[in-house]
C-alpha cells in the first residue's frame, strides 16, 4: 500500500512539476521517472492511446464491464468466518 502511495505521488510530481523533482536521488525510480519525463511527454500529459476506433471502445467497455460483474460477484459471494470475540 505504501508503494502504490508513492507511486501515485511521484506520477503527480513528475507530470505537474517536473522540474522539481529530485530524479538522482530517487535511484532507478528516478532514472525511469526521467525518462519517461523527457521521452514520452505526450502520453503523460494527455494521455492519447491514439485509440479512434468505435469498435475498439465498444469491445474495452464490454470487456471492463465483463470483470466487474465477475469481480463483483466474486465479492458478494464472500463470507468470512466470524472472528472469535476478545475480552
Amino acid at each position: 500500500m505504501v508503494l502504490i502511495t508513492f507511486l501515485c505521488v511521484m506520477l503527480t510530481w513528475a507530470v505537474f512539476w517536473p522540474q522539481q523533482v529530485p530524479y538522482e536521488a530517487l535511484g532507478p525510480v528516478g532514472s525511469f521517472s526521467k525518462h519517461m519525463v523527457e521521452h514520452h511527454y505526450p502520453l503523460l500529459y494527455y494521455g492519447d492511446k491514439g485509440i479512434d476506433s468505435l469498435f475498439s471502445r465498444f469491445l474495452w467497455c464490454l470487456q471492463t464491464f465483463l470483470f466487474g460483474i465477475a469481480s463483483l460477484s466474486l465479492l458478494l459471494k464472500y463470507r468470512p468466518e466470524p472472528r472469535p470475540k476478545r475480552h
